[in-house]
């Protein structure tokens, strides 16, 4: 059984007119927003086996948040600058090489992208995900490498 988490990074602020976008922290709001997020998973027994981020602070830190409250070992976060750069085709890149024995994968990214991948995975418009927002779609039991446009089923999606 394959699940996917899509997890939106958690609310950010502008510090200082000289942060560019890649450097934006989360805000205060951001960091009671994951802490929220991560504690609701970890009492419905979610148990990552695998965390893959934006290396954008404001999503590795959300990241960082969930993997301290799950038992995740934050230096295992695997960092992919596609998931700032690219598009729904290079997510789904990243999510076809996911090692086949992973079975609970959470991915950190940011909007447009990653509503759209929900979208592109579960074959439905889905609406534009909050700050912080958790999106878990069901890959049964296929293979990642087999992830293709409407293989998934959105089970849920929650948010602060």
């Amino acid at each position: 059984m394959k699940t996917l988490f899509l997890v939106r990074h958690a609310h950010s602020g502008w510090h200082n007119s000289h942060e560019g976008d890649f450097e934006r922290p989360l805000s205060e709001r951001g960091r009671m927003e994951a802490k929220e997020m991560a504690l609701r998973m970890r009492r419905k027994g979610v148990v990552p086996e695998l965390m893959v981020s934006s290396p954008a602070l404001r999503a590795i830190s959300t990241a960082d948040i969930f993997a301290d409250l799950l038992g995740y070992s934050p230096e295992k976060i695997v960092q992919k600058i596609e998931i700032y750069q690219g598009g729904p085709g290079e997510l789904a890149s990243i999510i076809q090489a996911i090692p086949e024995q992973c079975g609970t994968v959470l991915l950190f990214g940011h909007n447009p992208v990653i509503t759209m991948l929900s979208s592109w995975l579960s074959g439905k418009s889905m609406a534009s995900m909050e700050t912080c927002g958790i999106i878990m779609i069901d890959l049964g039991n296929r293979n990642w490498s087999d992830v293709k446009e409407g293989c998934g089923i959105a089970v849920c999606y929650e948010h602060p």
